[in-house]
């Protein structure tokens, strides 16, 4: 039985910082690895067929070494090698919670850290995915947001995410799926292919950073992770969350089409101002109706409004009863995710009581919408919605202000 907490033992500077010069494929389009091995000297016809094979093997079969790759000819699989690798972000720490909530402390090859979650559900497991180290905005009640933000994740970091979860939970197919013309013969042993069952159903982009303020990295990510040819999740399970940055929501919605959370937190201009400074910049009518312009949103799609519940800030009838009339205003297909907030150090709010929230549910599925309360999940670990943080930054509270007020000024 693991222990609640408990640090995995693992071996730093793994497989992305081995690399050196070598081309890491993963995050790579199929027109990215045909051209990166044209690059390397293969003619087009054989980088075509070999970019199928390897794009294959990476996001069907999980495969990170060549001399795996079975159906490539084994004289071949050395020059691969030598060329490119098959990166895994470095796994610093491992953490499961006690309510079986697992969470990975990762470094890039550049040793910048970022964390990602996986929840396991009797009916379904979610992966809570980063999409930048630290975070441009300064949410209060979100322990990222003490953070600067230190770059973007690049689409082979976020997709990475996805291929090192599955890696963890052990369930890539096993055997081969290599015709009988391309395998060698001591590979014929390696067993018939068969699907296993997926432990990881959900994708969540939930974890640090804004994931529509690295639009392009994260479209690339996802889109890989849909391919059918591959990792194959449908578009169906997999949500992108933002804070508001409406600018970029349809086109989100038109270029990646997977389904919207919105980070709400609140009715009124002047406690979303405080908690979700990047309401100054786009109000809460602005980003209403950006909602309801959301390609593909409908009754069987609609927009999930995440909503944490903070003692005598949000969480009054009168909020709720506005929170209502806005939806029915706007007219929009919705369901109201409500998060009992998730303490951490520092922080300066309290959760609502359980009989606060309930009392606030009601109130909105009395009028017709759907208003789950969200049990708390991976919270002795620091793996709940909002904890999430890296440990290789801990600013001063004179620093966690500054950072605030460099964050708020850049809003306008």
């Amino acid at each position: 039985m693991q222990i609640p907490g408990h640090i995995d033992p693992v071996t730093t500077g793994t497989v992305p910082l081995r690399g050196g010069n070598r081309v890491d494929l993963v995050g790579l389009t199929r027109e990215g690895i045909r051209s990166a091995l044209e690059d390397a000297g293969l003619d087009a016809k054989a980088a075509k067929l070999r970019s199928k094979q390897i794009w294959h093997w990476i996001y069907h079969r999980g495969v990170t070494e060549f001399d795996a790759m079975t159906d490539i000819a084994k004289a071949m699989r050395p020059w691969l090698t030598e060329r490119f690798i098959v990166g895994r972000p470095t796994v610093v720490t491992a953490q499961v919670s006690t309510d079986g909530t697992r969470k990975w402390l990762l470094a890039a090859a550049d040793g910048q850290e970022y964390e990602m979650v996986f929840i396991p559900d009797a009916d379904r497991g979610t992966l809570c995915v980063s999409s930048q180290v630290g975070c441009t905005l300064n949410c209060r009640f979100c322990h990222t947001g003490t953070m600067r933000l230190v770059r973007n994740l690049s689409a082979g970091e976020i997709v990475g995410q996805v291929l090192l979860a599955r890696d963890a939970l052990g369930e890539w197919p096993k055997g081969t799926m290599a015709s009988t013309t391309d395998v060698d013969d001591e590979d014929d042993d390696a067993g018939h292919y068969t699907a296993d069952g997926r432990m990881l159903t959900n994708i969540v982009m939930m974890g640090m950073g804004e994931p529509l303020y690295n639009f392009d990295e994260v479209k690339g990510a996802l889109k890989i992770v849909m391919d059918g040819d591959g990792l194959a999740l449908s578009k169906r399970r997999i949500t992108l969350s933002t804070s508001g940055v409406v600018p970029m929501m349809a086109r989100a919605g038109e270029e990646i089409g997977v389904n919207l959370a919105v980070s709400l937190h609140a009715v009124n201009k002047e406690i979303r101002d405080e908690i979700v400074p990047l309401n100054r910049k786009y109000g809460i009518e602005e980003l209403l109706a950006a909602c309801a312009a959301y390609p593909g949103a409908n009754n069987a799609r609609r927009i999930t409004f995440e909503y944490v519940m903070l003692k005598d800030k949000n969480d009054s009838d009168v909020d709720a009863r506005e929170l209502v009339r806005l939806i029915k205003q706007y007219r929009l297909p919705a369901k109201v995710n409500l998060i009992p907030f998730n303490p951490w150090p520092g922080a300066i709010y309290e959760c609502s009581s359980p009989e606060r929230v309930r009392a606030f549910s009601n109130i909105i599925f009395e009028s017709g919408i759907s208003a789950p309360i969200r049990t708390p999940r991976g919270r002795d670990i620091m793996a709940a919605c909002g904890q999430l943080k890296s440990a290789a930054t801990k600013p001063s509270r004179a620093e966690l202000d500054r950072i605030a007020e460099e964050k708020q000024a850049a809003l306008g």
